[in-house]
């Protein structure tokens, strides 16, 4: 039987994204990192954001941070492209 995905998943899990869920980008006119909400994978392959304004965004996965908890419970924002799909234990 064929898989079929739902109509909520766009593709945000191949990338180890999830609604809602917060990252933050680099802006591209002051070069300076904001924070935004994942609303959904675009037809051209960016991710769909919201941001502190309320304004939506496309933003490329090259320009995306995620932040990961390392095992002694630090944070840090690693990009999206390292990640390989999501933070995988045991890398720190």
């Amino acid at each position: 039987m064929a898989r079929r995905s739902s109509p909520i998943d766009d593709g945000l899990a191949e990338l180890g994204l999830e609604i809602g869920q917060i990252v933050r980008y680099l802006g591209s006119s002051d070069r300076r990192y904001r924070e935004g909400v994942v609303l959904r994978r675009e037809r051209d392959g960016s991710i769909g954001l919201r941001d502190d304004r309320g304004r939506a965004r496309a933003i490329t996965a090259e320009r995306i941070e995620v932040r990961v908890v390392g095992p002694r419970g630090g944070e840090q924002w690693l990009p999206l492209t390292d990640t390989g799909g999501g933070y995988q234990p045991g890398l720190f």
